[in-house]
């Protein structure tokens, strides 16, 4: 690694003033130094490097400020550094500054580091905070909605941001403010076909948002009418009964034969966890048991060929062809659960776990 004497003389070149030749050589050799770990921990205890590098995404050369953004966004991905991109180097206001320019051409480099900040809870926070302050969340989920925004940038990587944040109690209530119409603006996404990273930060922000069990008759409701969203994109072209699909949502009655299901499985499991996320209350599993949710889930779960997916339709059909729970443990998600108990289902779930990865093997050795 760079001797102190190196470090000064590699910084020295890293001012607007510079021949554009000799910039373009020193980030490019900080750009290599920032995709090591040993590198990353390098420049984590040369803070005036990192801000000269951010001074330098604003430089007139675009090569030199898409290295410089470059080299942010892998700064970003090691949680070590967040401190220094957040507090010492202050990033946050100017990305979002910048984020808000339709003719911005780094915007996707910005919703990435973004996303990479968003990633631990702590430094979420501070994310989240400034947000409000300059920008707030609602405006960056109609930045998310409004396709063409920026000419310049498809801007994906605010569905992973979206997702993140949402971790954070205080963006959920945010978010899903009766008073407006901004988590509805996102539902359509489940289904975008053009980028699996949109899609997917739009159905890990959903499923977050299910975790509060408050919403859920809400998000069930006709004013958020959520269940068709979740569902269709595991919906595939099986044939129900007429009684099945005549009780289903309209938009699941009688689908096409060349009706596909959502390719990812990550993206899979996410909204199965979030149709079971409704299920803790009495009043969701009423509502998912009303609309016939579980045709689809036993066909879904007959198509499905990754263990984890199909270990997490399981759960769901569990409590959807089950008995309600004994009076005063109708909201699943109050149910206090003794420490000894909890740590034998731990257990339990561990070995499910082993038991998964270790079918997953087999299968993978036995295709092979």
């Amino acid at each position: 690694m760079l001797s102190d004497g190196e470090a000064a003389e590699l910084l020295s070149f890293l001012t607007p003033s510079t021949r554009p030749d000799v910039k373009a050589k020193a980030t490019e050799y900080i750009l290599g130094l920032s995709a090591s770990r040993e590198g990353c921990c390098f420049l984590r205890s040369k803070p005036d490097m990192v801000g000269a590098l951010f001074a330098l995404t604003s430089d007139p050369s675009v090569a030199i400020a898409k290295d410089c953004y470059h080299i942010l966004i892998n700064l970003s991905a090691d949680e070590t550094l967040h401190q220094v991109l957040v507090s010492a180097v202050e990033v946050l206001p100017v990305l979002l500054k910048k984020l808000l320019d339709p003719d911005y051409l780094f915007s996707d480099q910005i919703s990435t580091i973004l996303s990479n900040l968003t990633r631990h809870e702590k430094t979420c926070r501070t994310v989240f905070k400034t947000l409000q302050e300059d920008v707030g969340l609602d405006k960056l989920v109609e930045i998310f909605c409004t396709e063409g925004f920026n000419a310049k940038a498809k801007l994906h990587y605010l569905g992973p941001l979206l997702s993140n944040l949402t971790q954070l109690p205080e963006a959920r209530n945010t978010l899903m403010d009766k008073d407006r119409c901004v988590f509805q603006r996102l539902l359509p996404f489940t289904q975008y076909q053009a980028s699996v990273v949109r899609r997917g930060g739009v159905v890990g922000t959903l499923r977050n948002c299910c975790f509060d069990h408050t919403h859920h008759l809400w998000l069930l409701s006709d004013a958020v009418d959520i269940l068709p969203f979740l569902l269709l994109p595991l919906a595939g072209p099986e044939e129900l009964t007429e009684e099945e699909n005549d009780g289903l949502p309209v938009d699941l009655q009688y689908l096409p034969e060349d009706k596909k299901r959502e390719e990812d499985p990550d993206i899979r499991k996410m909204l199965l966890e979030a149709l079971l996320l409704l299920t803790a209350t009495k009043a969701g599993r009423k509502a998912l048991k009303d609309k016939k949710v579980y045709p689809i889930m036993r066909e879904f779960h007959r198509w499905e060929t990754d263990v984890h997916v199909a270990a997490a339709c399981e759960k769901l059909i569990q409590v959807l062809i089950g008995e309600e729970p004994e009076p005063g443990m109708e909201n699943l998600m109050e149910v206090q659960i003794p420490e000894d108990v909890e740590k034998k289902l731990k257990e339990m779930d561990a070995r499910e776990q082993e038991e998964l990865e270790n079918e997953e093997r087999r299968r993978c050795e036995e295709e092979s």
